[in-house]
């Protein structure tokens, strides 16, 4: 029998394997495809591993390792019989040359039913050997090698998982003659995390080892099927894998990217559409979804060097554990919808009641409906739209999700959303590609253009109307501060008129968070073009200006600390006794008239300031004021002060101040960049502002809320007013209103209760997750699997994440995953979170530095932590995972980074 085959012989997987049929089936179907031969797998040397028997599947993983490794040196070993020699040896001279080069790689054979590597339920992708750049004088030895990785360790543990026997594997070797490529592609026909129609290209300079091996810089290219929109997401270029011209003989190495390639695409859009258009081919001629790998030569061709199905992220498994292999054909038609909780968590973190799910419902969609009719949208235009305007958050296992795609089709009305989008994501804390195609216009100001004179009769209008907005609301919530001796329908009364009038003017503080998201682009473009390490620099360039009610309120603590230590009697009491006792001789005015207006004014200016102060189901110092006290002690026993703070804040803005000027020397570029950082300045100070508002009208809503339970506590249709937090807001209203359709809400209350328990022995939810759009979402909760993710921990032991606050420290790390904890708790010590809200300020005071798993560069960790002058960083994967509570932590608030500290370099610490 022929052991070296070409020509028709390559095309049945059962004597070569899928990989090199499939590269016959498209050279056949006029696809480019080099040239190559195949080593039948009928040469494979399979006697070779019986010297030893194998050990079962039952072994241990060791013991597979062990005979894997001994079958695998035993093949190395031996070499090409004499006869297959002479074969080979002649189709490399008639394929390359004898001068010439080519690519050796291995592919277990297919079995009779078809089953094998890079088959349709299998990909087994990357365990079989491959060579590239080999010569004449190495084929030989480098087939050896192909036949020996049939042994590898891995790849015979990955058939014992998949009830595969390792001893019945067969390798085939193909050797292809070596295109001397200059740039190389991965190509997806389907999107391969949810099976969308949308094209992924993976493109870098150099070989395709680069791509797969992830050792280049890759730009990537999305391509949206039913319109061909092309998205870019490049990155700076410096590395590349490739053929060292002057040591040929090195093989593979990795080598610098030329200057003037570094920033520019590695691909134009013609050759993103030629890839496109053959891969589509290959899709054609195999029935489903293609990966498919190839590379550009200098002359611009395009070459071929394997096709194989794509693989579904997230399919279910194909029986056996840890594969995600199924048919390819099954995905082909699968939308997914995207779910994220980034940011989000910040507002709603955890378990969230029915209560503040049907209230949050109703803000967002009044709040983005007025945002978008002031950018211009048409009424036409949202009332198309009314199903996304009403499912923009989602309730999922007891916790509230964005629906990412009914916010992409949303904002896309906005004018110059294309080129916004990717700082707004950045500014949601996504940090993973969202599966959504995102439309790139090769000239995007076009679509801007029309808008600009509203855009900027907007910009120019903005202060003034923000102004309006907070005299109207400081008005209404003065109104609201007394509810005491409301009846049930004036409370009504006052909660319809409060969001009926917030209905028509809640749009402006959306207003206020777009332009902020242009100034943090325009500003993040400058600083890149005349900073250098502009992007450290920034966290602090935002310090100082006017303080806003956040910071006000932390102040107005910090004051009412002062107050407190100045009094030694009141101090201890604070320290050491009870709330509820020490508030009561507050009020009464044991400890002077004047503590008590202080104490007094600050309730009633910030009593709905608190721990997720947006989840109705949490009481506030509105209803419980003795809530204020815990706040105070660690302000106390630190002896903070109000001018301290106001003298650090300068500080640091002198000194970002001074840092600019030595960074940008040029006056006329510093000139323009005090402008459009004053702008953001503005815009952050503006949404925080605006922030505050949000929390008073939730806290309105929850005293009336609250107010009406305990009505329906005395007349016996509510166990205890806590029952309350499981009803829907329109069944609390509809009690009195006459509106309900289900009249037992004790057993409306219970059934959700219990649901929401049962939601809290489950697993939580991903921060970002798909599910098939046509599943209902519960099933496909249920259903849905999500293997653990290894700790993101990068090479030199450190985390990374966006830094947002400058400064370096040293502590031992707090795991808070509970902000309820004392903050004396938190003195001097790193806070690690999930994330934090406005209620977290008590905590951040006390310690020295923040981490959160979430959030982004205007989100609530970063502003406070530059408000405080704390260094933090945010958007850190699995920071909750990987550093344990007590350990000691360095992070750097300009860099990014957050490392677990050696015992060696504690010891050189301290001495």
């Amino acid at each position: 029998m022929e052991l070296v085959l070409n020509g028709s012989a390559t095309g049945d997987p059962a004597t070569v394997g899928h990989k090199f049929a499939r590269q016959y089936v498209m050279s056949q179907a006029g696809l480019p495809v080099p040239g190559f031969f195949c080593v039948s797998a009928e040469a494979f040397p399979a006697s070779e591993q019986t010297a030893a028997a194998f050990p079962g599947p039952e072994a241990t993983s060791e013991e597979l390792v062990g005979w894997a490794t001994a079958a695998r040196d035993r093949i190395r070993a031996g070499g090409v019989p004499p006869e297959l020699e002479r074969q080979v040896l002649s189709g490399f001279d008639e394929l390359a040359g004898s001068v010439g080069l080519v690519a050796v790689r291995a592919c277990v054979a297919a079995a009779a039913d078809g089953a094998g590597e890079d088959g349709a339920a299998d990909p087994f992708a990357g365990l079989s050997d491959s060579f590239l750049y080999v010569d004449r004088d190495a084929v030989l030895a480098r087939i050896v090698d192909c036949w020996a990785s049939a042994y590898n360790p891995e790849a015979v543990l990955y058939r014992v998982r998949r009830g595969v026997d390792p001893t019945a594997a067969r390798v085939a070797v193909g050797v292809q003659r070596m295109v001397p490529g200059v740039r190389s592609f991965v190509v997806f026909t389907r999107d391969p995390r949810s099976g969308a129609d949308r094209r992924l290209i993976a493109a870098a300079h150099g070989i395709g080892e680069g791509i797969v091996q992830e050792k280049a810089d890759i730009d990537h290219f999305f391509v949206d099927g039913p319109t061909g929109a092309i998205e870019l997401d490049t990155v700076s270029k410096s590395v590349m894998v490739g053929l060292d011209p002057a040591r040929p003989g090195d093989g593979p190495v990795t080598l610098p990217v030329p200057a003037e390639l570094a920033d520019e695409p590695v691909l134009t859009d013609t050759e993103v559409n030629r890839i496109c258009d053959l891969a589509a081919k290959a899709e054609e001629i195999f029935g489903g979804p293609q990966d498919v790998e190839g590379v550009l030569t200098a002359d611009g061709g395009i070459h071929l060097v394997q096709s194989r199905p794509v693989v579904v992220a997230g399919a279910p498994d194909a029986g056996a554990e840890g594969t995600r292999g199924q048919d390819s054909g099954a995905q082909d038609s699968v939308e997914q919808t995207p779910w994220t909780n980034h940011n989000l968590t910040e507002s709603f973190p955890g378990l969230t009641s029915a209560l503040t799910y049907s209230q949050a419902r109703v803000f967002y969609r009044m709040g983005f409906t007025d945002f978008y009719r002031r950018l211009g949208v048409s009424g036409r235009s949202l009332r198309r739209n009314q199903h996304h305007l009403s499912r923009m958050i989602g309730y999922l296992d007891g916790r509230v999700f964005y629906r990412l795609d009914a916010w992409f089709t949303l904002h896309g009305q906005i004018p110059g959303f294309a080129m916004m989008r990717p700082v707004w994501e950045r500014s949601l804390g996504l940090t993973e590609r969202t599966g959504v195609p995102r439309p790139v216009h090769r000239r995007p100001w076009a679509t801007v253009l029309p808008a600009l004179p509203r855009l900027a009769w907007m910009y120019a209008r903005q202060p003034r109307q923000l102004r309006l907005f907070l005299r109207w609301w400081d008005a209404l919530a003065a109104d609201c501060a007394s509810l005491e001796h409301c009846s049930a329908d004036e409370l009504i009364a006052r909660y319809r008129h409060m969001w009926a009038e917030a209905e028509q003017r809640w749009g402006v503080t959306m207003v206020t968070s777009y332009f902020a998201l242009v100034a943090l682009a325009c500003t993040d473009a400058l600083l890149n073009r005349w900073v250098p390490g502009g992007a450290a620099l920034l966290p602090r360039l935002l310090a100082g200006g006017k303080p806003n009610r956040t910071l006000a309120s932390v102040r107005s603590a910090v004051a009412l600390a002062e107050l407190v230590g100045a009094r030694p009697e009141l101090r201890d009491a604070v320290l050491e006794r009870p709330e509820r006792e020490v508030w009561a001789e507050i009020t009464d005015g044991r400890y002077g008239a004047d503590v008590a207006a202080a104490f007094g004014q600050h309730l009633a200016t910030y009593g709905d300031r608190a721990l997720h102060d947006l989840k109705l189901e949490v009481l506030t110092p509105r209803q419980e004021p003795w809530m204020i006290l815990p706040t105070l002690r660690p302000f106390i026993t630190q002896g903070l002060t109000v001018e301290a703070n106001l003298a650090d804040e300068a500080r640091t803005r002198a000194e970002a101040r001074q840092a600019l000027r030595e960074a940008c020397p040029n006056p006329l570029p510093r000139a323009v960049l005090g402008a459009v950082l004053a702008s953001l300045r503005f815009s952050v100070k503006a949404r925080e502002d605006t922030r505050f508002c949000r929390s008073q009208l939730y806290g309105i809503s929850r005293e009336v809320l609250w107010r009406l339970g305990d009505r329906l506590v005395a007349a016996g249709m509510l166990d205890e007013a806590a029952d309350l937090v499981h009803l829907h807001v329109e069944e609390v209203l509809g009690a009195f209103d006459g509106t309900l359709t289900e009249t037992d809400l004790r057993a409306v209350a219970a059934r959700r209760k219990a649901e929401l328990d049962r939601c809290a022995e489950k697993a939580e939810p991903p921060a970002y997750f798909t599910v098939p759009a046509d599943v209902p979402v519960p099933e496909a909760l249920r259903s849905r699997h999500d293997p653990d993710r290894a700790p993101d921990v990068a090479e030199d032991g450190a985390l990374r994440g966006l830094a947002s606050s400058s400064g370096r420290v040293r502590a031992r790390a707090k795991i808070v995953r509970d902000a309820s904890v004392p903050p004396q708790s938190c003195t001097d010590r790193i806070l690690v979170a999930k994330e934090t809200d406005p209620g977290w300020l008590a905590l951040m005071m006390a310690a020295k530095g923040i981490v959160v798993e979430r959030g982004s560069l205007i989100s609530h960790t970063a502003i406070s932590g530059r408000l405080l002058g704390i260094p933090t960083v945010v958007a850190v994967p699995r920071a909750l995972t990987v550093i344990p509570d007590g350990a000691w932590v360095e992070m750097d608030g300009d860099t990014g980074t957050v490392r677990l500290l050696s015992e060696a370099e504690l010891e050189t610490a301290k001495e």
